[in-house]
């Protein structure tokens, strides 16, 4: 683990080499291209609609929010108007991860070339995407349509977005659809016995597949979470606002037995065997750190999370592209699925970085 001291100066400087590295980064040769139905599908690139990109952006704009970089905003602008010029992809999970930022920037800046997006693309999650049993939002992406199965994915990617577009729109039944999704995915991927979340879970023949305690899927928990209470504006003593913040302390005393000393956690949460995965770290640090700055959580764990910082400061290279990233991963019945999936750079390693360290500069306002 780094010997470097943590400071606003340090932070800042990686926070900029990932934001260039992430604004450029691009499939040189084709590795992560794959064709589906006539689209080819690009997995890397920064030029793309997908949810790499839409986490990217929400790090961008938290990070331009509280620092007024002009860089940061530049990319952010860049990215939009070239993908509106573009068109938007066939609607998804995935795809609907950027229209979050699309919201507070319309909410910021009155963008009303957004509003259709806004507008088209949550009546089509409220109306017409696939459901599950007890109407849940099935996991839709590129490929296999994942028939009746919630991941913990789906809060992240596209019920942070309908819950604030809900409000912004003055759509009432958004707003609570948002809050029973939360509900429906807590009561089947969070694990009773230890507090963390199971990748996913099956309606057909009810199931957690693997029962796979996988580290990106669980880190999306504990982003989501405190980011559906505050765009929400729960209050202390509301219902919501109490199980909500429960379910976050019950999984970050679990996370807290699992740390390596490295800072970083095992893609198998629960498995210290399993390798080191840095997006996931990453993603934890966010949602430790907020949760203690709204007070959701300890100020106790402030030491986990600033341990993990400095493991995912050793993990980010020269080039600003984070390291040991585990590649897409499915839903498989094979924990031995998880433990052999390749480690390489990917942007929602760079993304979840820059949330995490934005989120960190806090400390020193």
């Amino acid at each position: 683990m780094t010997k470097v001291e943590l400071n606003k100066d340090i932070i800042i400087e990686k926070i900029d080499l990932l934001a260039e590295n992430l604004s450029n980064i691009k499939d040189e040769n084709g590795e992560f291209l794959f064709e589906l139905d006539g689209m080819m599908i690009d997995d890397k690139s920064w030029h793309v609609w997908n949810w790499p990109q839409g986490v990217g952006l929400y790090g961008l704009h938290s990070y331009y929010k509280q620092t007024k970089n002009e860089k940061a905003k530049l990319i952010l602008d860049e990215w939009f108007e070239q993908r509106l010029l573009e068109g938007s992809p066939p609607k998804n999970v995935n795809t609907m991860a950027p229209l979050l930022t699309m919201a507070f920037i319309y909410e910021e800046e009155n963008k009303t070339e957004f509003k259709p997006f806004l507008e088209q693309w949550a009546d089509w999650v409220m109306y017409d995407m696939p459901r599950t049993d007890e109407n849940g939002l099935q996991h839709m992406t590129y490929g296999p349509p994942n028939t009746n199965q919630l991941w913990a994915d789906t809060l992240m990617m596209t019920v942070l977005p309908l819950a604030k577009i809900g409000l912004l729109l003055d759509k009432p039944e958004y707003v609570e659809e948002a809050k029973r999704q939360f509900l429906l995915h807590i009561k089947y991927l969070a694990d009773r016995e230890t507090g963390l979340w199971y990748h996913g879970w099956t309606f057909e023949g009810h199931h957690h597949f693997a029962d796979a305690l996988w580290g990106r899927g669980n880190c999306w928990a504990t982003i989501a979470i405190p980011e559906i209470i505050e765009i929400l504006d729960l209050k202390k003593g509301d219902h919501l606002y109490e199980f909500f913040v429960e379910t976050l302390n019950r999984q970050v005393a679990a996370l807290e037995q699992y740390q390596d000393e490295s800072g970083l956690w095992p893609t198998l949460i629960n498995e210290s065997d399993s390798y080191l995965e840095a997006s996931a770290t990453a993603g934890f640090v966010f949602g430790i750190l907020k949760g203690i700055r709204k007070r959701y959580l300890s100020r106790d764990y402030l030491p986990m999370a600033e341990k993990a910082i400095k493991g995912l400061l050793d993990n980010i290279n020269g080039e600003g592209a984070v390291e040991n990233v585990s590649i897409g991963t499915a839903l498989r019945e094979e924990l031995d699925y998880y433990r052999n999936i390749k480690l390489t750079t990917m942007p929602y390693g760079q993304s979840l970085a820059i949330l995490a360290l934005t989120e960190y500069l806090y400390i020193y306002v």
